[in-house]
């Protein structure tokens, strides 16, 4: 039984180390200290793999200038979140058009004009990326615009998309397209970088235009796939000064990706390019919807031209200190005055994070929180309910989306700010991931997102005390040991 006694040594010390290193974040600390209680020695070796990256991309992308950040005719409020954003931000505040899209079918739409008219370069970066119906046909747009002497480079996290293939890959680069992974499923980086993800979904074209948001590749994403059904998500398309921040993130993240191995020639052929011989048009057309069986589908956006704005963009970053879009998210609630709109798939914040709401709703600001009612993540959803009780008490509005799969990562703020991007309200958008968010200033794009929002809610159900407190004792204990797990969520 000796044994027994070193393992309890052991793991008091290691314990004790967890507690010394994490003592700025308590909450913290106390979550890893009970998963290695549970899980003696090997809760520590998860905790080192997750706080402990390797050769990951330390460089912090911020706004060093003290040129003032002056918005006009905005309120109070938006003065002082878009000043206080300012150093966060990538590279300052910079004017855009832009149009919001709310479908994965409108979305497609323009990645496939756009990228059809690309004349100099494109960049894509996704965390998935899939070889299905959507991404066949953007990768053979891809190849088609590299044989026209477009450069092309692609970035894909290892991940997310780890089941793209490998002689995709290969065929992209015979025809002279560059392609490069984050965070490879192999050595060394699987053993340092497991916990890490790139969760970025980024194109640039001709350094002019720009899309980003909550989208990936995938046919899911259009909401036609059959055993995934309807699915509600948020895009950007970019145009002006601020698609240059997204370019700057891209390249940031381009010098610390893997580069794929070399070309491979075609035995074939003998050549390095594979031809394109399907004879098929690659723009969107009325006989792709048809393809797609897409009899009736809603494709309104809440924008239908391009609206002008004021942007801040910024990037999450594992390998810096700052948790930078966690603070600029508490930034806009403790700031708010009036109204928060706060649309997010996985819902798992810090204590900080959930204080500043229901501050905010108990000094009078009207904030509603719309969630999933069905969720992918099993393990997310279930700890994510253990936040509902306390935040219906100070106040804060519920609504639980029927309709399908909710997938929007989205905020509005006083009816003048909108938060749009690839990031959630948990802890690894917060400090595992690569992330990126953009915060526009327009009254307009706002109202029509508000109007938006409200549709969403006539496809939901409001959340009230009542149903959290009739949760059977079982059901609350297994939500409370989900909440353990939230530091790896």
């Amino acid at each position: 039984m000796q044994w027994i006694l070193w393992l309890y040594l052991i793991n008091t010390i290691v314990m004790l180390i967890i507690a010394v290193r994490e003592v700025r974040r308590p909450a913290k600390a106390l979550n890893w200290l009970a998963i290695c209680l549970i899980l003696p020695i090997v809760g520590f070796v998860f905790y080192i793999s997750t706080v402990n990256p390797k050769r990951i991309h330390k460089e912090r992308l911020s706004f060093s200038s003290d040129n003032p950040c002056e918005l006009h005719s905005f309120s109070p409020s938006a003065s002082r979140i878009a000043y206080a954003l300012q150093k966060l931000s990538v590279n300052g505040l910079h004017s855009a058009k832009i149009q919001v899209l709310t479908n994965g079918i409108e979305t497609y739409k323009h990645i496939f004009e756009s990228l059809k008219n690309a004349q100099k370069t494109i960049d894509l970066e996704y965390y998935i990326y899939r070889d299905d119906q959507i991404g066949k046909r953007i990768t053979e747009l891809l190849i088609e615009r590299a044989e026209a002497g477009v450069q092309v480079r692609f970035i894909r996290d290892g991940w997310g998309s780890r089941k793209f293939p490998r002689s995709e890959i290969k065929r992209m680069m015979n025809v002279g397209i560059e392609c490069r992974t984050i965070f490879p499923l192999r050595f060394p980086w699987i053993t340092s970088n497991w916990n890490y993800r790139d969760h970025c979904k980024i194109i640039t074209i001709d350094k002019k235009e720009a899309f980003t948001g909550g989208i990936n590749i995938g046919y899911e994403y259009t909401g036609l796939k059959p055993d995934v059904g309807f699915w509600r998500d948020t895009h950007v398309h970019i145009s002006g000064e601020a698609s240059a921040d997204l370019q700057r993130i891209f390249d940031s993240h381009w010098n610390i990706a893997e580069v794929e191995k070399s070309k491979i020639r075609d035995t074939q052929t003998g050549g390095t390019k594979n031809k394109i011989s399907s004879g098929k048009s690659l723009e969107w057309t009325t006989e792709m919807s048809t393809e797609f069986h897409i009899k009736e589908i809603d494709t309104e956006s809440p924008t239908k031209t391009q609206q002008e704005v004021y942007v801040h963009t910024l990037e999450g970053n594992p390998g810096i200190p700052t948790p930078v879009i966690r603070e600029a998210y508490f930034i806009c609630i403790t700031q708010a005055v009036k109204t928060i709109d706060i649309t997010t798939p996985y819902f798992i914040p810090d204590e900080d994070i959930i204080m500043a709401i229901k501050t905010a709703a108990l000094r009078g600001v009207r904030v509603r929180l719309l969630v999933p009612q069905r969720v992918d993540q099993i393990v997310v959803g279930t700890a994510s309910r253990t936040y509902y009780g306390e935040l219906l008490e100070a106040g804060v509005n519920i609504f639980l989306y029927e309709k399908g799969m909710l997938h929007a990562k989205q905020m509005v703020i006083d009816g003048e700010i909108v938060e749009i991007g690839a990031a959630n309200y948990d802890m690894r958008s917060f400090r595992l991931n690569y992330e990126t968010c953009q915060f526009y200033y327009s009254k307009d794009v706002a109202k029509k997102l508000t109007v938006q929002f409200e549709r969403d809610l006539s496809e939901s159900k409001e959340l009230t005390i009542e149903d959290v407190k009739q949760r059977s004792f079982s059901k609350r204990l297994v939500e409370q040991s989900a909440r353990l797990l939230s530091p790896l969520l």
